[in-house]
């Protein structure tokens, strides 16, 4: 019988047992509507539309999915209960999926509580629900992938400073190779060639999300999203095996 269920609940739970949980709910929901509001410009583009508010969600997850990711296994080293873990009937791919899951999920309804924000835009005109649904799935998607990296570099390491700083260098990296400045600099000023520019901007996370914002749901998109946190995962148990 799998070990998923029982310890997916108890990570979930886990995370509403302290006041920490909370605190980032409420900071992540006022600096995500703060950017939609003030540097997005909400009211000033008179569209009924989320997209001044997704537009900054690779640049928040940056920040936020590693304060979340860095303590999954971090914790479990510095406090010794890794060995009780796996001490217990449970396999390490099925410990790393069900902290993983149990993670995402929090995420996911950090993601979820900002709905108010949809019920704005459809009080004040006619959004494009179809729009607004894929932005939150999106979303949602690349928040795994955020997540994904931040528990492979949780397992590295038994300090979760240490965890932290490093995933939010990849992270940023993963933002920053496709943004418009960054790939105008490998064509313009370092003479790379146009396909050798799409290819590195392709590993970004704006690029695949950018659709989802538009209301485009590519499944290559969805493939990227998945596929990376698929195989940070994979690294996550050889790192726990080894």
């Amino acid at each position: 019988m799998s070990q998923i269920p029982p310890l997916f609940k108890r990570e979930f739970l886990g995370y509403f047992r302290s006041p920490v949980a909370y605190v980032f709910l409420i900071v992540f929901l006022m600096a995500s509507v703060g950017c939609a509001f003030f540097l997005g410009r909400f009211f000033d583009s008179n569209i009924a539309s989320l997209e001044s508010y997704f537009q900054f969600s690779p640049w928040l997850f940056i920040l936020f999915v590693p304060a979340v990711g860095m303590r999954l296994w971090s914790e479990e080293k510095r406090s010794g209960t890794i060995e009780l873990l796996f001490t217990l009937p449970v396999t390490t791919l099925e410990a790393v999926l069900a902290k993983f899951l149990a993670a995402w999920a929090f995420l996911c309804l950090a993601v979820a509580l900002s709905f108010p924000m949809a019920l704005t835009v459809a009080y004040l005109g006619d959004p494009d629900w179809g729009v607004i649904g894929s932005s939150y799935l999106g979303c949602m998607l690349m928040a795994g992938a955020y997540l994904g990296i931040c528990s492979l570099t949780s397992a590295f390491t038994k300090n979760q400073v240490i965890s932290f700083v490093i995933s939010v260098f990849i992270c940023f990296v993963m933002v920053l190779l496709g943004w418009s400045v960054f790939t105008d600099f490998l064509g313009g000023y370092l003479t790379l060639p146009s396909w050798l520019v799409d290819i590195v901007s392709n590993f970004s996370f704006t690029t695949h999300f950018s659709g989802f914002v538009k209301g485009i749901v590519d499944a290559k998109d969805a493939v990227f999203f998945l596929s990376l946190a698929g195989f940070c995962l994979f690294l996550n148990v050889l790192v726990l095996d080894r």
